[in-house]
């Protein structure tokens, strides 16, 4: 696994359960993420979402089962 797909899979971590929906965080990490989810450390889900009642389509991004197994086999990037 390459240092950003291992950053990316901690950024997803610290997100917690409820995943990421930060379009600049999915937007930088497009093709760790798409990785990270072919290798099934990772799961995407389409939602809509309302802003000011206007309804838009998002992606939630959320670390595996597998992806937390990953993580504890290695030394981690995030700085404290």
């Amino acid at each position: 696994m390459s240092d950003r797909t291992r950053l990316a899979l901690e950024m997803l971590a610290a997100a917690g359960q409820h995943g990421s929906t930060d379009p600049t965080f999915l937007a930088r990490f497009t093709p760790e993420l798409l990785d990270l989810m072919s290798e099934g450390l990772a799961t995407a889900e389409r939602e809509i979402m309302r802003t000011r009642g206007r309804p838009f389509e998002s992606a939630r991004v959320r670390i595996t089962d597998e992806g937390w197994r990953a993580l504890e086999s290695q030394v981690s990037l995030i700085q404290p």
